[in-house]
């Protein structure tokens, strides 16, 4: 079997969006690859999505479809990120359980990582099958990346990449019940910049009603900083030859300009500041001001892993350095944690926060993106015994992913709620000498006084 192909055989579904043909094998449906929006190539790049008309012909979804990754931010990553060639990069995936008498079923839909800048959907991290086993229709969505789908420039619309998400959101709600889901009961999650958007559509006076319940692991508040973007995109343009305009940077693929992005990273040539800007219909207001206002109705679960990109030694030093607060993890995940709770405190929606304690044999502690093959429980995966070492713990996948197969269906978490105040309750998973999961307070205590402060 091709590493893109969907196992087993066809199963087809017709759908207003027209008739899909995926794969069925045991109890799990594939349909991978459908087309959401039109491809954003020639006059459509860097222009608002564009909704795909029905497909005219039986659409064959037994493979991934195209990615907007075309060269990935560095040679080797935690998580298997493949690119796949193509224009319909504007697609999502759904892996389903086959039809029986439960009726319509929850929904998650997710948002990958990568820096807004890289990552796939295809990922093996991110494959739904323990979603389905458990009840649960998951989908996998695609979205523009980088300069595509984030860059500040005039005449192009802002947050090109949300607007793709929301337009998404919109397909799922027209399309999803015939594939088994509940257009009632949609949680939209990510992890890294997909926890950010997450927190970004929570934020927005655009994400109401598109989905009911969100997820947020290791996301953090990274609002762009247009001035900032403006003068990577200076220079993007010096070295590409082009005014940094959308005609000069239309004129050269995306390839090319992902890759230029990469050898300015390599030349030191600043922090990459592509992500979603405020001051547009869909980012009135910075997020976390947004927060304060918007998405007061829909339950959120948050959390970070307890290094993120602190891992590397002793546990006592990892410890210490927590301790006082000044970590890249703190500064970047953890704060986001309490500052999102925070500005929840008034919402009549539920804040839950969880810390991933694990350590990674391999990463050197509770890494960024470690906890990802236990809330998917796919520690069988490629690429997870490279990541997470022969023999991580199947109890706390079964746990985890309990946890989050719960949220999705509707459940409030078990734990008390968090209010972004000292002492806070949260979940920790996994601690070394604790019990799997432990309620506990004060985990982010650190860090919600150090944004006081």
């Amino acid at each position: 079997m091709d590493s893109f192909d969907a196992p087993g055989e066809p199963v087809t579904v017709h759908a207003p969006a027209g008739t899909i043909i995926g794969r069925r094998a045991g109890h799990v449906r594939r349909f991978l690859g459908i087309p959401y929006a039109e491809a954003p190539t020639g006059v459509r790049r860097f222009a608002p999505p564009v909704p795909r008309g029905r497909l005219p012909e039986p659409f064959d979804a037994s493979r991934h479809g195209a990615t907007s990754q075309r060269v990935p931010l560095f040679a080797t990553t935690t998580i298997p990120e493949p690119s796949i060639p193509g224009d319909d990069v504007l697609n999502l995936g759904i892996v389903a359980p086959a039809p029986d008498d439960r009726g319509l079923l929850p929904v998650m839909v997710w948002i990958h990582g990568g820096a807004f800048l890289a990552g796939s959907p295809a990922s093996p991290w991110y494959e739904g099958r323990a979603f389905a086993r458990d009840g649960v229709v998951c989908v996998t969505v695609g979205y523009r990346l980088g300069v595509d789908g984030f860059a500040p420039m005039d005449g192009v619309h802002p947050n090109l990449g949300l607007r793709d998400l929301l337009l998404a959101l919109d397909w799922v709600q027209e399309n999803i019940a015939a594939f088994g889901g509940d257009p009632d009961q949609v949680t939209v999650a990510g992890q890294s910049a997909g926890g950010a958007a997450v927190l970004a559509l929570l934020s927005s006076p655009a994400g109401g009603g598109r989905f009911h319940r969100a997820v947020s692991l290791s996301g953090g508040i990274f609002g762009g900083d247009a001035e900032a973007a403006r003068d990577l995109l200076e220079r993007l343009g010096r070295r590409l030859g082009v005014p940094p305009t959308r005609t000069g940077f239309g004129s050269r693929t995306v390839e090319r300009i992902q890759q230029a992005v990469i050898d300015l990273r390599d030349e030191g040539g600043g922090r990459l500041v592509l992500g979603p800007c405020a001051g547009d219909d869909i980012l009135p207001v910075p997020i976390a001001d947004g927060l304060t206002v918007h998405g007061h109705d829909v339950p959120l679960l948050l959390g970070a892993t307890g290094d993120e990109f602190d891992g590397g030694v002793e546990q006592e030093a990892r410890a210490a350095a927590r301790a006082a607060g000044t970590r890249v993890t703190d500064a970047l995940f953890r704060s986001a944690c309490a500052r999102t709770a925070a500005a929840r405190r008034r919402a009549a929606a539920g804040t839950w926060l969880y810390s991933f304690e694990w350590p990674s044999p391999v990463l050197g502690g509770a890494a960024h993106c470690a906890d990802l093959p236990f809330f998917f429980d796919v520690l069988d995966a490629p690429g997870v015994a490279r990541a997470l070492g022969p023999n991580p713990p199947a109890g706390l996948a079964t746990l985890m992913h309990a946890d989050l197969v719960g949220f999705v269906r509707g459940q409030d978490p078990a734990w008390a709620r968090a209010t972004g105040a000292p002492g806070d309750p949260a979940r920790e998973y996994g601690r070394p000498g604790a019990a799997l999961a432990a309620d506990t307070t004060g985990v982010y205590d650190p860090v919600v006084r150090a944004v006081e402060c």
